[in-house]
């Protein structure tokens, strides 16, 4: 959208591996608040993330504000008289959902969202990942396995671990100490296994630990011959990788979030259980299969025909805002 003449700002918290990757994108950008541990921090950091956007905007004075999930991207918006353009994949009942939606001019979602939001919602034939895993922007770089030794025929698994300390996470729970050896013990028998993981792991598994540079993850995710975690988006990347996906956590059921329930009922490429036997048994089962990664390239390519290039939709949306929402809810009217 730059090349076309459009100007950005970008704002950022400084969260995970998110400065990282702007930087290793060569994306300027603006921080605009820091995560930390608690509800009360939280709420905290949420004002004040609010009244940093708001400076910014009144300075930029932008037509228009957009962001993933992003509670103060609407509030500014609402308050600056720009419009505000939400994504989200996320259909959890949770407070940023709650204060995010009401503030917003248009929420665009996968359709295989699980809430209806009302007239200002939007659905696009597509999921978030692909906005950047679509073969448009991504290619993968074979040179991750020279990192670390390998190659494109070997067998690996990478195994993904997060911290549970969102506030969405609160009450809910993925691999614990005891289950991770466990877990490792067993997938060792079967490939090499690596692992990344959001909090330090315990002594004893930290030769498991793969140091690769965030912005490679997706390359190592691509040739891995199985991924194993308790995460969610990672899951998604990986399934739509091409890379057979087993998922543990609580959150797995029949309030699990849309676009996970799509990709493992729909599509086939993820298996979540929120049982612990199940996933290695699962994962046991599927690594015994011949011609695995091509069974699951076929799965792939079956999604990237029927899905969209989701940041074809995104520039088209926002380029053409407001003819693109009348248009968008007139044909999902009409179905």
């Amino acid at each position: 959208m730059e090349k076309r003449d459009h100007q950005f700002i970008v704002t950022a918290r400084d969260k995970d591996v998110t400065l990282r990757l702007l930087e290793a994108y060569g994306i300027k950008y603006k921080v605009v608040g820091k995560i930390g541990k608690g509800r009360f921090h939280f709420i905290k950091e949420w004002v004040v993330r609010d009244q940093i956007i708001y400076s910014i905007a009144k300075r930029f004075q932008p037509s228009i504000l957009t962001g993933i999930h992003n509670p103060s991207v609407a509030h500014v918006a609402w308050l600056t008289g720009a419009k505000s353009i939400i994504f989200t994949d996320n259909d959890l009942t949770m407070l940023t959902n709650i204060v995010t939606f009401p503030f917003a001019d248009v929420v665009c979602t996968p359709d295989c969202f699980k809430k209806d939001i009302g007239k200002k919602q939007v659905y696009y034939n597509g999921y978030k990942e692909l906005a950047y895993l679509h073969p448009n922007y991504f290619r993968p770089d074979p040179s991750v396995l020279d990192d670390l030794g390998l190659k494109e025929e070997d067998r690996y698994i990478v195994v993904r671990f997060v911290a549970w300390q969102a506030i969405h996470d609160r009450g809910q729970h993925g691999f614990d100490t005891q289950s991770k050896y466990k877990l490792l013990n067993r997938l060792q028998e079967y490939a090499r296994v690596f692992v990344t993981s959001e909090a330090p792991l315990p002594v004893g598994l930290q030769k498991y630990e793969v140091a690769v540079s965030p912005e490679r993850l997706h390359d190592l995710l691509y040739y891995a011959t199985m991924f194993v975690g308790d995460c969610g988006t990672t899951a998604a990347e990986a399934g739509i990788l091409g890379t057979p996906t087993v998922r543990y956590n609580t959150f797995v059921g029949p309030d699990d979030l849309g676009f996970l329930t799509a990709l493992e009922q729909k599509d086939g490429v993820i298996h979540s259980f929120s049982e612990l036997d199940q996933v290695t048994s699962k994962a046991e089962e599927i690594l015994t299969r011949e011609n695995l990664k091509r069974e699951w390239s076929k799965k792939r390519q079956s999604i990237l025909t029927d899905k969209i290039d989701v940041t074809q939709f995104m520039v088209e949306f926002i380029e053409n805002y407001p003819e693109s929402f009348m248009r968008y809810r007139n044909n999902q009217a009409k179905t």
